[in-house]
């Protein structure tokens, strides 16, 4: 049982998504603790920060993604993987500010908590997007 949660291949939907959580999870703590450390420590602005945390995190996402969540076999072509995953996530950048705007300027929510929930909300669009468009996997 672990080593089908865990560790073999899989196109099961649900083992995906069980593990996006973990990916998602890990790649939110990098995203959050930069966007912290951009606003906090450096005292860049709260959006131009979340910008750049997104972008680190994102990185840490398409490495732990494409080695264990998805089945990347049928893409050959690295720099094109990595170039849908980067679009992907570009349109998820768009959501993600949206949203982050929203919560903290218009309904006045301490941008940490905003991120948090931005960032659950934005998490269902980039695991769908990337199984359906960038793996070709039904949903």
């Amino acid at each position: 049982m672990i080593d089908k949660l865990f560790i073999e291949r899989t196109d099961n939907l649900f083992l995906q998504f069980f593990r996006y959580i973990f990916v998602g999870g890990t790649a939110f703590i990098v995203d959050f603790v930069t966007l912290y450390f951009f606003s906090e420590i450096c005292g860049i602005y709260y959006l131009f920060s979340g910008v750049l945390s997104f972008l680190i995190s994102v990185l840490v996402n398409y490495q732990m993604s494409t080695k264990w969540v998805f089945n990347p076999d049928k893409i050959d072509n690295k720099i094109l993987e990595f170039n849908l995953f980067i679009i992907i996530s570009a349109v998820g950048l768009i959501f993600i500010e949206i949203l982050f705007y929203f919560f903290t300027d218009i309904l006045g929510i301490y941008y940490l908590l905003s991120r948090v929930i931005s960032a659950i909300l934005v998490m269902f669009w980039n695991f769908f997007a990337r199984r359906y468009l960038f793996y070709g996997k039904e949903i």
